[in-house]
């Protein structure tokens, strides 16, 4: 993937353009301030990647100051229509979001999806895994395929999502690349984490859709046993689990997380904060909101990340029309 970099005089006119508030060095400080629009409640996945990395970039002096507003409502659809109505008193704001922008566009949640948008840079990323009980007889993807080719009906995969959402569709996804038909996978859905685990526990589901940050937590905790990650490599924070690939699953998935900005957005801002944001990964200060929350660093900026989101809608889409979602 990569990774976006302004030249010194590109950089020097971005930081100019935006207004700093006082004499700092072009190569410290890069944007005045950021106001970040968050379209869910505190505590979830939009605030922690919105708070986080308005911290790093504070923290390590590239912004100036950040500030942060919740705006819930319609599944994300309520700050989207916000930015795009309001675009022009919008131009310091960044909108975060994740793959539920592509899936909620499909199904029509909303009217808008992020072609509507000034995309900015994905920037973090939580792959997916499918887990099993600590005690389960299931090891690998091979194991879960040959419990499903004996008994279908009784090898329920589970997840945290609603049938259709992100964990069914990850499970389907695996299910259809391992060449089984993803219409017949039975999925479960349950609407918390320690109701799905309970399930996993009691045998109610073979195995466990979910992200992969959670996933470790559960297997350090010792609680599952990852059988199978959607990254293209082994990934660091569980290097003894496989991916799908390596077990002859010829699939991946991330479920990212990004930035994105009003329609219309000057180009120079576009530029400055994209700067900003590229150059936040050579910080100790993003290292270490980073670490602390199991974040991926997947860095998509400008075409790059228009690309990843067209691909990873055409994927989105062809499933859910298999599965009679769309």
């Amino acid at each position: 993937m990569t990774t976006f970099a302004l030249g010194r005089r590109a950089l020097i006119a971005a930081v100019a353009a935006v207004g700093l508030a006082g004499p700092v060095l072009a190569e410290e400080q890069v944007v005045d301030s950021i106001h970040f629009l968050i379209p869910g409640g505190a505590g979830g996945g939009w605030d922690g990647t919105a708070r986080g990395t308005g911290e790093a970039l504070t923290n390590a002096g590239l912004v100036g100051t950040a500030s942060y507003e919740n705006m819930s409502g319609g599944g994300g659809g309520k700050a989207i229509g916000y930015l795009i109505e309001n675009a022009d008193s919008n131009h310091g704001t960044l909108m975060v979001n994740s793959t539920p922008i592509v899936i909620r566009s499909l199904t029509g949640v909303f009217p808008h999806n992020f072609r509507d948008l000034t995309l900015v840079s994905g920037t973090i990323g939580d792959y997916a895994a499918i887990v099993v009980g600590k005690d389960s007889p299931i090891n690998s993807m091979s194991d879960l395929l040959a419990a499903f080719d004996a008994d279908p009906g009784n090898t329920a995969i589970g997840g945290g999502s609603v049938p259709g959402g992100m964990d069914h569709l990850v499970a389907a996804m695996v299910m259809e690349a391992a060449g089984k038909d993803a219409l017949g996978v039975k999925y479960i859905p349950y609407d918390a984490g320690g109701k799905a685990m309970a399930a996993l526990l009691s045998g109610e589901i073979a195995a466990l859709s979910t992200g992969f940050s959670e996933a470790v937590d559960l297997a350090n905790a010792g609680e599952v046993k990852i059988i199978g990650v959607t990254s293209a490599d082994r990934v660091d924070a569980a290097p003894d689990a496989m991916t799908m690939k390596e077990q002859g699953i010829d699939t991946t998935f991330v479920n990212w997380r990004g930035f994105f900005a009003a329609p219309g957005l000057p180009e120079d801002k576009l530029a400055a904060y994209q700067a900003a944001l590229a150059k936040m990964y050579e910080t100790p200060e993003w290292e270490e909101v980073r670490a602390r929350n199991g974040w991926v660093n997947i860095h998509n900026s400008g075409d790059d990340f228009r690309s990843f989101l067209e691909q990873q809608e055409q994927q989105i889409g062809d499933l859910m029309k298999k599965l009679g979602f769309l």
